[in-house]
């Protein structure tokens, strides 16, 4: 450990064992601080509230601060900028570590080396879905149905998304090339008009995230052919994952929590113990499962590795879909 390591670790441990006499033993002396680089209300911010009630007897309060903005690099930026002292913490998502860097011309922050990986939180399956209709039309029941029909109709086929270079317009993209089939790509302005098209037969098939799609899926409107996690998903397990027809074939949402780079490794390690217990708990499966999300409690060397392999994937798929943000 580097002697500013150690005093940061000490100074730390100060304020988080906070005074003496009868005062809880981890209380802190200041609030933990979560920012989070997108709007309140939606599903991230929703389960960093969630967690961070869970973990306030243990760590004491935290606090949840929205700093949305350029597709979450003002929030991300403001992380990797913070003191790496234990109080700031932060949300790292699959755009803001693994999409962004090669999406924006100019990034303010480095997803590989200006952050500390504490813990994944939480999985969110896409989902290929086909509008009901137009798949009884067409005859496509399953996904080697939608890419023996693309194989025969090069060209005919079309998927919308919530713009260039969305998750969906991404997975796509990476589905096309596996698939060996082109499909014209429709992009909408945010992913609800992307949907609506969907609804409405404007555009053959799109990928979702299922929280979105699911109320959909359950009324008949939609059909789902497959979901891009590597396995079934519990929140939909009568769908097979992608990859049973193409192999390696994985792309999902995630999000999880992160520290500026350089804070002390028995602090990443304290929050990780915190975090991963709050989410191993039945009343947060219980609430995440409401979200259509699957809790994914990992170990800071873990979570590390996992973001460096999806910032490698998205690199090939980002310029493969010549998607650019100047």
């Amino acid at each position: 450990m580097t002697r500013r390591s150690l005093l940061l670790s000490t100074l730390l441990a100060a304020a988080l064992l906070g005074g003496a006499g009868t005062a809880p033993a981890q209380t802190p002396a200041k609030p933990i601080r979560i920012i989070v680089p997108y709007a309140p209300g939606g599903p991230i911010d929703v389960t960093a509230r969630q967690l961070a009630e869970r973990v306030k007897d243990s760590l004491g309060p935290v606090i949840i601060e929205n700093r949305p903005g350029a597709g979450g690099n003002i929030g991300a930026d403001a992380v990797a900028k913070a003191a790496p002292d234990g109080l700031t913490l932060g949300i790292a998502a699959v755009a803001t570590h693994a999409i962004n860097p090669w999406l924006f011309g100019k990034m303010p922050y480095n997803a590989a080396t200006d952050f500390a990986p504490i813990t994944q939180w939480v999985r969110v399956p896409n989902v290929l879905v086909m509008n009901a209709d137009t798949a009884a039309r067409l005859k496509i029941n399953s996904l080697a149905d939608l890419i023996a029909y693309g194989k025969a109709h090069p060209g005919q086929l079309n998927y919308g998304s919530g713009g260039n270079g969305s998750a969906g317009h991404l997975a796509g993209e990476m589905f096309k090339r596996d698939a060996g089939i082109f499909a014209v790509h429709i992009p909408y302005n945010g992913g609800n008009p992307a949907q609506l098209a969907l609804l409405s037969g404007q555009v053959d098939f799109n990928f979702d995230n299922l929280a979105t799609a699911a109320p959909n899926i359950k009324s008949g409107k939609l059909k789902a052919l497959a979901v891009t996690t590597a396995k079934r998903s519990p929140a939909l397990p009568e769908v097979p994952p992608v990859a049973d027809t193409l192999k390696g074939f994985e792309i999902d949402t995630w999000w999880g929590l992160v520290a500026p780079a350089g804070t002390p490794k028995d602090v990443i390690a304290r929050y990780n113990q915190a975090f991963v217990t709050a989410l191993n708990a039945p009343e947060t499966r219980a609430r995440f499962a409401a979200l259509m999300a699957e809790p994914a409690p990992d170990s800071p060397e873990a979570f590390g590795a996992f973001m460096k392999r999806e910032l490698a994937k998205y690199e090939r798929v980002v310029k493969a879909s010549g998607a650019k943000v100047d």
